[in-house]
C-alpha cells in the first residue's frame, strides 16, 4: 500500500483543511464539497483526512461494519451475539464515476433468490463506506441513477437492494466529501444541498508558498515514508486534537443569541428550507469544541455560515457563489455577543518540520499547522455588464436589418460593438431528437436507458441488472418436465434470465451557432437574442446536456467554447460575445459540422441538436471548417446564400437534428431564417414562440432527414 500524503503538509488552502477537520471533529456537520480548478491538492487534502480519523469499533466477521454496542438489527451479516468488537482504522471509499449501480450499492444474485430462495448478497461501496468516508472525485460528472442512489442512502441511513420483490437493507452512514472542477458542469441542486460545507480553492499566486508546494511535493515523491516519517508528530497531534473535540462537543452549549444570529442569517440571505440552520449550528458547535471552547461566540458563527451558505444562496447554475461578508457582518451586528464563559485558551498550534526553506504553507506560516479560525475570503461574484441606456447611442432598426442602416466600416460592413446584457431568461419549449437513442442519461429525448418504463426484454448482456420476471417465468416454463421438476418451486437456468428493456430519457449534445454579425447589432435585438439562447442554456442545464457555442461573424466563425457539460461556462461566453461585421452564415455552418464531426468519433452514443441563433442573412462567404467539410459544401466562392444552403443541406444528409431561432423582428421579414430552417430539415421558432407558455407542443419532435431514410430503409 503506498503512502499517502500527509494531510498536515498540504500548503496553504486553510478553509479545506478546517472544513475537513471539523468533520473529522462532528460527523453529523454532513460533508464538504470542494470546488475549485485542477491541480489545487483537493483530492490530496481529502484522501490523507481519513489518517486522522479515530478508529472504530466493529463486529468482528460482519461485512457492514456494525458497531458491537448496538449493531444494526436488520443487518445482513445478523443478528450478531453480544461480545468485545475489533478496532480499525476509519475506511476512505472511492467511488468512481463511472461506477455501475450494483458496484455502488450491492449486487444480488437473482438465479439463486428465484431456484433457492437464498439472498446472496454481494456488499457494495455504501457499504463499505459505512461509519467512514464516502468520497466521490469529480461528482458533479456522476450519473444521475448514482446520484439518486446517493441521496436516498443520504437520507435514510441505509441502503436497499430491490431486485423484483427482493430486497436487502443495510446502515449506510458516511460522511460525502466531492471534490468538484466548475468547468466541468455544475451539480445538481438536490445532491448540493446534501453536503454541510462547500469551499472554493484556488491555487496560490504567491511565488514563495508556490516554490514551497513545489519542495514538499518533489520531497513526497523522492521518498514518499522519509517525508511521512518527518511530519508524523504533526499528524499526530493533529489526530489527539481531533479525538479531545469530540470528547468536548457533547459539552459545547449554543445559546439563544447564536440560535437567533443563525436564524437571522440564514433569513438574511434567503437561504431555502431549513438544512442551512442545521447544518450552521452543528458546524458553529464544531468549531468552538476544535478551539477547545464549551460556548460558541459569534465569530464561531460567522465562520460557519462562509462554509454552510454559499451554495445554498444559488438560484441557478449562473450565479457565482460566494457570501456578501459585509451583508454578514451586518446581520450579525445586530445582536449583543454573549457573555463568554472562562474557558482555557486553546493549546497552540503545532508547528511543521524544517524543509530545509521558507515554511510559507498559509496566512499564519507552517503548512502543517492546523488550519486558524479566521474566515475565508468569499471571491466576490463577477458583476455582468450593465445594459446601456437608451440615450448612450442612437438604436439601429430592427428590420429590415441592410448595410445601410448601420454605421460602415472601411469594407462596407458594420463596425464591432461592445457586449450587452444578455434579457432575463424564460422557460422554453421542449426540444429533442427524433427517435430512440442510447446516450448518458438524461432529461432530453427518448433513449433505451437503465431506468424508466420497462419496454420488453431480451437476454442479458453481462451481468444482470433488471429482471424481467415474467419473460424469465415464460422462457423457464416448457423446460420444467425435462429438467425434472417435482416440487412447487420453479427449476431456473441461467440461460432462462431475461433483462428489462426500459425506456427514459437521454442528455444531448445541444450545439448553439450564434449569429453576431452586424445585422445582429441592435442592441434591443441582440440583448433579447442572448436572453434566448440563456434560456436554452439553463434548459440544457436542467436536462443533463452537454453544450456548445460557435459565432460567426466578419468572415470567420469560432468555437467559442468546445462541448462541455459547464454551462455556466457557455453563459459568460455568451455575456461576453461583441457584435459587428458581415454574415458569413456558411462559415458557422461549416464549423458546426466540423465539431459535431470530431465529437461523433468521441462519444458516438450521444445524439446532438443543433440549434442556429440568425435572422437567416447570409452576406459573407468567410472561412471555417476543415477541407473536407468545405468540399462537401461545394464552398469554392460564390454567392454566399447558395452556400449557406449547400452547407444547411449538408447537415441534413447526416442526419443532424436541428432547429432554427429565427431572430428576425419588425414589419418587414424578409422569411431567410424559414429557408434556412428547411435546407437543414428541421423547424424555425421565433424568439417569442420559444416560451413555453407561447404556443403549445411547438417543436416537441424536431423532423430531420434521418426520419426519411429511416423509413425508406
Amino acid at each position: 500500500m503506498s503512502t499517502p500524503y500527509p494531510f498536515t503538509a498540504v500548503v496553504g488552502q486553510t478553509d479545506l483543511r478546517l472544513a475537513l477537520l471539523l468533520n473529522a471533529v462532528s460527523p453529523a456537520v454532513g460533508g464538504v464539497l470542494v470546488r475549485g480548478e485542477k491541480g489545487t491538492a483537493k483530492s490530496t487534502a481529502v484522501r490523507a483526512l481519513s489518517a486522522l480519523l479515530p478508529q472504530v469499533d466493529v463486529v468482528p466477521g460482519c461485512r457492514f461494519s456494525c458497531a458491537p454496542a448496538a449493531p444494526d438489527p436488520g443487518c445482513p451479516d445478523g443478528p450478531h451475539e453480544p461480545g468485545p468488537g475489533a478496532a480499525r482504522p476509519a475506511r476512505m471509499v472511492e467511488l468512481p464515476v463511472g461506477a455501475s449501480e450494483d458496484r455502488l450499492v450491492g449486487a444480488l444474485d437473482i438465479e439463486r433468490a428465484l431456484a433457492e430462495g437464498v439472498k446472496a448478497f454481494e456488499p457494495g461501496l455504501l457499504a463499505d463506506a459505512h461509519r467512514g468516508i464516502l468520497y466521490v472525485d469529480e461528482v458533479n460528472l456522476l450519473h444521475d441513477h448514482l446520484i439518486d442512489l446517493l441521496l436516498d442512502a443520504a437520507a435514510m441511513g441505509a441502503s436497499y437492494v430491490e431486485r423484483e420483490g427482493v430486497s436487502v437493507r443495510h446502515a449506510a452512514r458516511f460522511l460525502l466529501v466531492g471534490t468538484m472542477n466548475p468547468e466541468e458542469g455544475e451539480l445538481r441542486p438536490q445532491l448540493l444541498d446534501r453536503f454541510g460545507l462547500t469551499v472554493e480553492v484556488a491555487a496560490s499566486r504567491e511565488p514563495a508558498q508556490r516554490v514551497e508546494v513545489v519542495r514538499r511535493r518533489l520531497a513526497y515523491e523522492d521518498d514518499p515514508a522519509a517525508f511521512a516519517g518527518r511530519w508524523a508528530g504533526d499528524e499526530q497531534d493533529v489526530r489527539a486534537r481531533v479525538v479531545a473535540a469530540r470528547a468536548l462537543l457533547p459539552q459545547v452549549r449554543l445559546g439563544d443569541t447564536s440560535l437567533l444570529q443563525i436564524a437571522a442569517t440564514c433569513a438574511g440571505f434567503e437561504v431555502d428550507g431549513m438544512r442551512a440552520d442545521i447544518v450552521m449550528a452543528r458546524t458553529a458547535t464544531a468549531l468552538a469544541a476544535w478551539a477547545g471552547r464549551t460556548e460558541v461566540r459569534k465569530e464561531d458563527v460567522r465562520q460557519a455560515a462562509l462554509l454552510a451558505l454559499p451554495h445554498r444562496r444559488r438560484r441557478n447554475p449562473f450565479d457565482a457563489p460566494g457570501l456578501d461578508e459585509d451583508k454578514l457582518d451586518e446581520i450579525l451586528d445586530g445582536f449583543p455577543d454573549e457573555e463568554p464563559e472562562n474557558d482555557p485558551d486553546p493549546d497552540p498550534e503545532p508547528e511543521g518540520p524544517d524543509d530545509g526553506g521558507p515554511d510559507d504553507g498559509g496566512p499564519n506560516g507552517g503548512g502543517g499547522g492546523i488550519p486558524p479560525q479566521g474566515g475565508p475570503e468569499a471571491p466576490e461574484a463577477p458583476q455582468a455588464p450593465e445594459a446601456p441606456a437608451p440615450d448612450e447611442a442612437p438604436e439601429t432598426r430592427d428590420a429590415p436589418d441592410s448595410p445601410a442602416q448601420q454605421p460602415a466600416s472601411r469594407d462596407g460592413a458594420a463596425p464591432e460593438q461592445a457586449a450587452v446584457r444578455a434579457a432575463e431568461p424564460f422557460r422554453t419549449k421542449m426540444l429533442s431528437v427524433p427517435g430512440l437513442g442510447e446516450g448518458a442519461s438524461g432529461r432530453r429525448s427518448r433513449a433505451r436507458t437503465a431506468h424508466g418504463r420497462t419496454t420488453g426484454a431480451q437476454r442479458p448482456r453481462g451481468q444482470l441488472t433488471k429482471l424481467h420476471l415474467a419473460a424469465t417465468v415464460q422462457a423457464a416454463a416448457p423446460h420444467q418436465k425435462a429438467r425434472g421438476r417435482t416440487g412447487r418451486g420453479l427449476v431456473v437456468r441461467k440461460d432462462d434470465l431475461r433483462q428489462a428493456t426500459r425506456e427514459g430519457r437521454e442528455g444531448n449534445l445541444v450545439l448553439f451557432v450564434v449569429d453576431a454579425s452586424g445585422s445582429m447589432a441592435a442592441r434591443q435585438r441582440m440583448s433579447a437574442v442572448k436572453g434566448a439562447v440563456l434560456s436554452l442554456l439553463l434548459d440544457a442545464y436542467q436536462r443533463r446536456d452537454k453544450v456548445g457555442l460557435i459565432t460567426f461573424r466578419g468572415s470567420a466563425a469560432e468555437l467559442a467554447l468546445p462541448p462541455t457539460s459547464s454551462v455556466d461556462a457557455a453563459a459568460t461566453r455568451l455575456e461576453q460575445l461583441p457584435t459587428g461585421g458581415r454574415t458569413p452564415l456558411a462559415a458557422g455552418l461549416l464549423k458546426a459540422h466540423e465539431v459535431l464531426r470530431i465529437e461523433r468519433l468521441r462519444d458516438p452514443s450521444r445524439r446532438p441538436l443543433l440549434v442556429v441563433v440568425t435572422d437567416g442573412r447570409a452576406t459573407s462567404a468567410g472561412t471555417a471548417g476543415s477541407a473536407r467539410s468545405a468540399r462537401s459544401a461545394g464552398s469554392a466562392g460564390g454567392d454566399p446564400r447558395a452556400l449557406a444552403g449547400r452547407s444547411a443541406r449538408l447537415l441534413q444528409a447526416e442526419g443532424i437534428a436541428s432547429v432554427v431561432v429565427d431572430c428576425e423582428s419588425g414589419p418587414v421579414r424578409l422569411g431567410l431564417a424559414g429557408v434556412l430552417a428547411a435546407d437543414l430539415g428541421g423547424p424555425a421558432v421565433t424568439l417569442d414562440g420559444l416560451r413555453a407558455d407561447s404556443l403549445a407542443g411547438l417543436v416537441k419532435n424536431v423532423r430531420t432527414a434521418s426520419d426519411t431514410h429511416r423509413r425508406a430503409a
